[in-house]
């Protein structure tokens, strides 16, 4: 549709060339024939009125172009973002990477269109232009085409600049929006005037708009620059070109009507040329960034065409001497560390904070892949993608989604019976949490993209964890399952914790030890490595640090209650 736009708004030039000329020459005639110069007033008028059209069909065609190449490329970044591996997240380079692309590269694959489109428009109309000039002053052409090259040179400096001003200025780009989301969002409204922090924020964001600002000043004077040597450029060839019809007039070579209708048509051919070194320019500007977007995709894995099936745990789930290592960071995070988890046991996890213990959850939840070591799943060694499979989580920071109740749940596994919500909902005590709520489990949460309902931190606990259950598999991992419940509701949860996992192996994370006694195993991490293990009585008895912090934990209750 726009490629065939571009056709008709190339004839539609040409007809105002011919058209002018017909008219021109009606007026000039020794005996004007009114009947003529009708004609030709009207052809030009008819002309005029296409070709105006057709810029105005053509920019609510791009519209459509613009928002379908839009969608197509947050396909490519998404299919990135949903596949490359999470250990990726903790790198500045990859967060600041999708930063510049998302605020560069999203919008250049519709300017590339554009520009082709554009270019191949503005190429037809050169083409016609040159045919009526050729027809008239072959002479005029050559000059014409001499403007091409300064305006090549220019936007090829252009591009280049841009790409850089991009590149240096997405820290204070990113730091901006950053500091927008706190000083206006909800999760954050509270704190920040309780703290009265709105004013050293509010500092620091003007801080790097000003720079930010600074950047975009020296990069607007830059391409002001450009643009005016441009149309310098330009204008000398345009005026040149005059000069030459009104020398050819004077010397008798064309006529006047044909004088006429050679201006005209230098004219459009001008602004064919224009446009097309436009189009040009855009796409040389573009290329930086869509080399960046290419960069981008090749971060993501290949996308596997069969996900791997859920495993049943036979025997049992192993970490094998694992290290692990975040990225720009010196010291591992977790060093030579060895844990099991068996069939239908529960594996706890304590340790003061930093130890290591939501690294270690992660790698047995399948997110991070160890730099050393293995896992294996009875006896198989398997990768990341297979354990995730097999494996359901309720991590510390689990995610609030603006969704139904039902939906916050069935999200975990989209292919089993909705119908066993009611079940989940028990056995998490999220059935609580539902029956206070008007349309109970289509009841939208969230207030941030409708006016739902906003649970309390425990009750959206409770949620998480019916949705970690929903997803029904062998293995589970809790880590600081109860964070948001109260002492009653947390010993409520973990008094039921057999019941509620009915034979699953689980991981257990609490900084709360009287509620790991429960488990059949407990790993005591330090520095990111496991210092001792065993049972709770076993480890009291060892008087190492599982007891000192065991210990201090209930004195800490006791005076509380004394």
């Amino acid at each position: 549709m726009a490629a065939s736009l571009q056709v008709v708004g190339a004839v539609a030039a040409l007809a105002v060339v011919g058209a002018a000329q017909l008219a021109l020459e009606a007026i000039v005639a020794p005996e004007r024939n009114a009947t003529d110069l009708t004609v030709g007033l009207l052809a030009l008028a008819a002309a005029t009125a296409v070709s105006g059209s057709m810029t105005i069909l053509q920019s609510q065609q791009q519209r459509l172009l613009g928002e379908r190449l839009s969608q197509a490329t947050w396909t490519d970044i998404l299919a990135v973002t949903t596949r490359v591996r999470m250990i990726n997240y903790e790198s500045v380079g990859f967060s600041t990477q999708l930063e510049r692309v998302e605020q560069n590269a999203v919008s250049r694959p519709f300017m590339v269109a554009t520009a082709l489109l554009g270019m191949s428009g503005n190429l037809l109309g050169v083409v016609t232009m040159a045919i009526a000039i050729l027809a008239i002053a072959p002479i005029l052409l050559p000059v014409l085409l001499v403007a091409g090259f300064p305006a090549v040179l220019l936007s090829r400096l252009a591009s280049r600049a841009e790409f850089t001003f991009a590149s240096r200025a997405i820290g204070d780009f990113r730091r901006r929006a950053y500091l927008r989301r706190l000083l206006s969002q909800r999760p954050f409204a509270a704190e920040a005037r309780s703290f009265t922090t709105t004013l050293p924020l509010s500092r620091e964001h003007d801080a790097a708009n000003d720079r930010y600002l600074g950047l975009l000043r020296r990069q607007v004077r830059k391409r002001q620059a450009y643009a005016v040597l441009t149309t310098l450029a330009v204008g000398i060839t345009l005026a040149g070109a005059f000069l030459i019809i009104v020398l050819l007039l004077n010397t008798g070579q064309i006529s006047l009507a044909e004088a006429g209708a050679a201006a005209i048509a230098v004219r459009l051919l001008s602004a064919q040329l224009s446009g097309f070194f436009a189009s040009l320019g855009n796409l040389q500007e573009s290329a930086p960034f869509l080399q960046d977007l290419e960069r981008f995709r090749a971060l993501a894995p290949p996308e596997v065409e069969e996900a791997p099936p859920a495993r049943p745990l036979r025997s049992e789930f192993v970490v094998d001497q694992v290290t692990f290592r975040y990225p720009e960071q010196s010291t591992p995070a977790l060093h030579g560390v060895t844990l099991a988890i068996r069939r239908g046991e529960i594996v706890a996890l304590v340790g003061e904070n930093g130890s290591g213990k939501t690294t270690l959850a992660k790698i047995i939840a399948g997110l991070y892949e160890p730099d050393e070591g293995r896992t294996t799943w009875d006896g198989e060694v398997i990768d990341g993608e297979a354990i995730r499979a097999s494996v359901s989580v309720t991590l510390q920071d689990f995610v609030r989604y603006q969704m139904t109740v039902r939906d916050n749940i069935t999200i975990s596994d989209p292919d089993r019976d909705r119908s066993d919500v009611s079940t989940v909902l028990a056995d998490s005590g999220a059935d609580e949490v539902v029956v206070g709520l008007d349309d109970g489990a289509d009841t939208m949460l969230g207030r941030e993209l409708d006016e739902g309902v906003d649970l309390s931190g425990g009750q959206w606990q409770r949620v998480a964890i019916a949705r970690c259950l929903f997803r029904d598999r062998d293995l589970v991992v809790l880590d600081e399952p109860t964070a948001a419940l109260d002492p009653r509701a947390e010993s409520e949860l973990f008094a039921d914790v057999r019941q509620m996992l009915d034979g699953k192996a689980a991981l257990l994370i609490s900084h709360r030890l009287s509620s790991v006694r429960l488990a059949d195993r407990i790993y005591v991490l330090a520095r990111g490595e496991v210092i001792d293990s065993g049972t709770h009585d076993e480890l009291v008895r060892r008087a190492g640090l599982y007891a000192e912090l065991y210990g201090m934990q209930a004195e800490t209750y006791l005076r509380d209650l004394s």
